[in-house]
């Protein structure tokens, strides 16, 4: 595949990303109106999407494949950075609400533990979607040494890559289901019962 047709697909999919990035730009516009966990998801996606238009820039630009691989590895990891950033500085400003509401609520009842699995869930997905992403590059990378054969390998083996996480995601999902509450038991007629 040539530099143009993957500079034009990147192009296309970043300007189909507006609905993501536009919003991002007016909560940093906003400043510090936003709290700060919000300030940096949102620029984790503008660098997300910043990587992809530098990307489909430097494909048109660049001969050699290193120089977009190499910008878009490190636009990456600089978009998971700003989100893990991001993940740390809501549980505190959670943590610090909690803590106030309980000071003015005067109880000191701790609260429930929190569910976690969607954290788990995202993250699967997440290198899942990364793991395929490097398969493909690689088998991209390799040239068309095989043919079909080739050709068939580089698409099975991010599907099955891809799957296998997936897998594992749904797995850790259904496990970690919610408990729900016992329903609420009704007071006898007679008035003896619990209210």
């Amino acid at each position: 595949m040539s530099h143009a047709v993957l500079a034009l697909g990147t192009a296309v999919l970043t300007a189909s990303g507006c609905v993501w990035y536009v919003p991002a730009l007016a909560d940093l516009r906003a400043g510090a109106d936003r709290p700060l966990s919000r300030r940096s998801a949102a620029a984790s996606c503008v660098t997300g999407w910043s990587t992809a238009a530098l990307v489909a820039a430097l494909l048109l630009l660049a001969e050699p494949w290193w120089i977009p691989c190499a910008a878009a590895v490190a636009g990456g990891a600089a978009a998971v950075a700003l989100r893990v950033h991001a993940a740390v500085a809501r549980r505190a400003e959670h943590r610090e609400a909690a803590r106030q509401w309980r000071e003015l609520s005067g109880t000191a009842r701790p609260l429930p533990p929190a569910d976690r699995s969607r954290y788990v869930v995202a993250a699967l997905v997440t290198t899942g979607l990364t793991a395929a992403a490097a398969t493909a590059g690689l088998a991209w990378a390799a040239g068309d040494a095989g043919g079909a054969a080739h050709r068939l390998t580089a698409v099975v083996a991010p599907a099955a890559v891809l799957t296998v996480f997936l897998l594992l995601a749904a797995a850790c999902a259904r496990t970690h289901r919610p408990v729900s509450a016992p329903p609420a038991r009704r007071a006898r007629r007679d008035g003896s019962g619990p209210p």
